[in-house]
C-alpha cells in the first residue's frame, strides 16, 4: 500500500447477539460452520466499511447480489460443480447477505460453500470411479472445458457426461507424453485423490476469507480482509524476508499461477519465468519425484515451493500463452532468502549510434518504492531507501558522462508515498508532487521541500500496465512538470490510499481488553483516500498515459483498474500551484515519427502482435476435440509457432535465431521496450543538441 497511516481508525463496534441460524436444516454434521470470532469480525468490518471507507456505500440488496455473484464466481468459476437446482435454492439467499453481514449471521454463506464442497467431492469421486473402467480413447468427441459463460448444468446425468469427457481429456493429454495407459491412470488417480484430500483440509477460516473478500471486493478492489492465517502470509510478503523462489502466486482455474516475480530473486535470476506461467508439479532436490499440484490449495502449494535457503526445487511449468495440451518446461531453482536489498534500484548503460554520433543512455530500474522504516526511525543516516539508492546511481551515471537517463518503472506496483515524493525531488527543484483527498473531502498537497536537484539532464520514464500507485505519482509529476518523456503503455490506474486496521486492537479499544489478547480477528485494509496529480486529474482508473506508446505483452483490456467493476471512478479537483520546468509538446510528434519509422519494418512488432493474437485465441478457446491425433497436431503446431515468433524478437534484438529444441542463452537481452525507450531518448538528445 502507498501509505500506512499509524493512527488507528476509531469507532464503537455494536456487537449484537447472533440471531437465528439461517438454513440450519441444510447443515450436515460434517459441514463447516462459522464461529463466534467470525461473527464478531463480520459486524466490525461492516461498520468500518459503511462508516469509514472512502467509497460510501449503502449495504443493501443490490450490493448483496454483487457479493453473491462474486462469491459464486470465486468458488465455482468454471461452473463444473454446482448445479442449476443449487443456484435456484440460493435465490432466497442472494438478497439477504447484506443483513447477514450486519448481524454476523454467516450460515447462509457457509451453506453455499458446503453445498459446493459436497458437489466437488461428488465430482472427483465420480472421476476416480471412471478410472477403474475401460475408457474408449478412440471415440472422437468434443469437450467444453471452459463453461464460465454457460448455464449451470441441470441434471446429474449431464454432469456425468461432462466429467467423463474431462477424464478422457486428461488421459489423452498424458498419452501424448507416454503411451503407458496403466501408468497414466495411476497418475490421474493420485491427482484426483489429491483433490479430495486437499478439499478435506479446508477450514472455516478459509470459507470466511473467501466470503469476506467477496464482500470487500464488491465495495472496491483495494479494500481487503485478512484472516489471522492469511495476515501472516501477507506480512511475510510485506517484509520480503522469506526463503523461497521469489514469486507471488495465485490460484486460477485450478492452476498455481505466477503473478509477479521478485526482481533479484531466484526465479528472476533464471530468466525463465514470466507472469501468468502455471506451475503444475514440484520436486525437491535434484532427484526428487515430481508431485502434481494441479488443483491444490494455494497455501499448500506455496509450502511445497518454499524451502530452506540453498536448497534446490524443480518446477514443471506451462508457460504463459501455452495451451493446456503443450509439453511443460522443467526449471531448476535454488531457493534464497528474499530480502529488500535484492530488490534495490539498479543501473545499466546502453550505447546508441545514429548517423555516426554515439549517445550513452543510463537506465535506472526501480522495482518498488522501498524504505527501511526501522533504520530511518532509529536515526541511522545510512538507512536503505529508493531515493538514496537512486541518488547514488545518478551520481555514478553523471560521473560516467551519460547523455540521458531512463527511469524504468515497469511492473513497479508502488510502495512508500514519501519515497515517490522524494524521488521526484531528485529531478525538480521543489514544489508539489501529489494531492490527497480524504473521506471528508479535505485535500492536502504533498510537496518536495528540498531545493537540491540530483539530475537535470534529458529524462524519460518507462511504464507499463503493472506500474501502479507510487509509480503513477512519480511519472504523473514528471509529466506535469514537463521534466521528462513518459514512454510505454497506460499505467494501472490505482489511485487510492489504504490503511491497515488491526481488528483485534479495535476490539480491545471497544471492550477494554488487554493488548496481550490472542489475535483472532485479523486485519482490514481500508480505503481512506484518493490521489490526484498536481494538474488536478486523478490517477485512479485512468492512470498515466504515455507521450509515446510502446508495444507490450500485457493487455490493457484484461488488466488494470478500469477492468474492475467496483473501482472508484476517475475525477478531477483543482490543480496545485506549480510551475512547469519544460514541455515536450513540440518534440513528441517528431520523436513519434522516428519511432514509427523504426517500427514499420521491425520484426519485434510482429512478435508482439502475434503473441497477443495467440493469447486471445487460447483465451477464447472453450472446446477441444477429444482426439489424440488432433491434440498432437495442435500441440506441435503451437511449438512451431512459438519458436518462429520468439525468433522474430531475437532477430529484432540482433541475436541469432534458435533451432527447434534450443533455448535462449543466459545473457540474452530480449527487452525490446527498454532498448526502444533508450533509442527514443537518444533521438531527443540528438534533436535537442541540433536545436541548440
Amino acid at each position: 500500500m502507498l501509505k500506512k497511516i499509524s493512527s488507528l481508525l476509531s469507532f464503537t463496534a455494536v456487537l449484537a447477539c447472533t440471531g437465528p441460524i439461517a438454513l440450519a436444516s441444510k447443515t450436515g454434521d460434517n459441514d463447516l460452520k462459522p464461529d463466534n470470532n467470525q461473527s464478531t469480525t463480520s459486524k466490525i468490518v461492516v461498520k468500518m466499511i459503511t462508516q469509514s471507507n472512502y467509497k460510501k456505500i449503502d449495504l443493501n440488496d443490490s450490493v448483496s447480489v454483487l457479493i453473491f455473484d462474486r462469491y459464486l464466481k470465486t468458488i465455482d468459476a468454471s461452473r463444473s460443480y454446482l448445479m442449476s437446482a443449487d443456484i435456484e435454492r440460493f435465490d432466497q439467499i442472494k438478497t439477504r447477505l447484506d443483513e447477514d453481514l450486519k448481524a454476523g449471521e454467516l450460515n447462509d454463506a457457509f451453506d453455499i460453500f458446503n453445498t459446493y464442497q459436497k458437489r466437488y467431492r461428488e465430482r472427483w469421486t465420480y472421476a476416480l470411479s471412471l478410472l477403474n473402467n475401460n475408457i474408449d480413447l478412440s471415440k472422437k468427441e468434443s469437450y467444453t472445458f471452459n463453461r464460465k459463460d454457460l448455464p449451470f448444468v441441470k441434471t446429474a446425468a449431464e454432469m456425468d457426461v461432462l466429467w467423463a469427457k474431462r477424464v478422457k481429456y486428461d488421459l489423452l493429454n498424458l498419452k501424448l507424453a507416454s503411451a503407458d495407459r496403466v501408468k497414466n491412470k495411476e497418475t490421474l488417480k493420485k491427482r484426483y485423490q489429491n483433490f479430495l484430500d486437499q478439499s478435506a483440509k479446508i477450514t472455516s477460516q478459509d470459507v470466511f476469507q473467501v466470503f469476506m473478500n467477496a464482500f470487500t471486493g464488491a465495495v472496491d478492489p483495494h479494500t481487503n480482509y485478512f484472516t489471522p492465517t492469511k495476515l501472516a502470509d501477507y506480512e511475510i510478503q510485506m517484509a520480503r524476508s522469506l526463503e523461497g523462489i521469489g514469486a507471488t502466486l495465485a490460484s486460477e482455474n485450478e492452476y498455481v499461477t505466477i503473478k509477479t516475480i521478485t526482481t533479484g530473486g531466484p526465479a528472476y535470476k533464471t530468466k525463465s519465468f514470466n507472469p501468468d506461467d502455471r506451475i503444475i508439479a514440484v520436486a525437491q532436490g535434484k532427484d526428487g519425484e515430481f508431485q502434481d499440484i494441479v488443483g491444490w490449495r494455494l497455501d499448500n502449494a506455496i509450502a511445497l515451493i518454499r524451502g530452506a535457503k540453498g536448497s534446490l526445487v524443480r518446477l514443471k511449468i506451462l508457460p504463459k500463452g501455452k495451451s493446456i495440451t503443450d509439453v511443460p518446461v522443467i526449471i531448476d531453482v535454488v531457493r534464497e532468502k528474499i530480502i529488500l536489498e535484492e530488490m534495490s534500484a539498479k543501473k545499466e548503460i546502453k550505447t546508441y549510434t545514429v548517423n555516426g554520433k554515439t549517445v550513452k543512455i543510463g537506465i535506472v530500474n526501480i522495482p518498488s518504492f522501498y524504505v527501511d522504516i526501522a533504520d530511518y526511525q532509529s536515526g541511522n543516516p545510512n538507512y536503505k531507501s529508493t531515493t538514496r539508492d537512486v541518488k547514488l546511481i545518478l551520481d555514478t551515471l553523471k560521473a560516467m558522462k551519460v547523455d540521458g537517463v531512463v527511469v524504468d518503472l515497469r511492473e513497479n506496483g508502488g510502495g512508500s508515498l514519501s519515497e515517490a515524493i522524494s524521488l521526484t525531488g531528485l529531478f525538480i527543484k521543489s514544489g508539489p508532487v501529489v494531492q490527497v483527498r480524504d473521506s471528508r473531502n479535505a485535500i492536502r498537497v504533498e510537496k518536495d521541500e528540498d531545493p537540491a536537484i540530483a539530475y537535470d539532464g534529458p529524462l524519460a520514464v518507462l511504464v507499463d500496465r503493472f506500474s501502479a500507485s507510487a509509480s503513477e505519482i512519480f511519472s504523473g509529476a514528471v509529466q506535469d512538470y514537463g521534466r521528462g518523456l513518459i514512454l510505454g503503455t497506460q499505467s494501472y490506474g490505482k489511485g487510492t490510499v489504504q490503511t491497515p486496521v488491526d481488528l483485534d486492537k479495535t476490539l480491545e479499544h471497544t471492550n477494554g481488553n488487554t493488548p496481550e489478547q490472542k489475535k483472532v480477528l485479523g486485519q482490514l485494509n481500508l480505503t481512506i483516500g484518493k490521489f490526484y496529480r498536481i494538474n488536478g486529474s486523478s490517477t485512479q482508473h485512468k492512470g498515466v498515459r504515455p507521450d509515446i506508446s510502446l508495444p507490450s505483452l500485457i493487455s490493457t483490456s484484461k488488466y488494470g483498474e478500469d477492468t474492475e467493476s467496483a473501482a472508484l471512478p476517475w475525477d478531477t479537483i483543482g490543480k496545485s500551484n506549480f510551475i512547469p520546468v519544460g514541455s515536450f509538446a513540440k518534440v513528441v510528434p517528431a520523436l513519434t515519427k522516428l519511432h514509427l519509422q523504426r517500427a514499420k519494418n521491425n520484426p519485434a512488432y510482429t512478435y508482439f502482435s502475434d503473441f497477443d493474437a495467440e493469447l486471445n485465441r487460447n483465451e477464447a478457446l472453450t472446446t477441444l476435440v477429444l482426439s489424440e491425433q488432433e491434440l498432437k497436431i495442435q500441440r506441435d503446431s503451437s511449438e512451431v509457432k512459438t519458436l518462429q515468433r520468439d525468433n522474430l524478437l531475437r532477430k529484432a534484438m540482433g541475436l541469432r535465431v534458435l533451432k527447434k529444441g534450443e533455448v535462449s542463452g543466459k545473457n540474452d537481452d530480449l527487452d525490446f521496450s527498454k532498448k526502444e525507450a533508450g533509442q527514443i531518448l537518444t533521438d531527443y538528445v540528438l534533436m535537442n543538441n541540433t536545436m541548440k
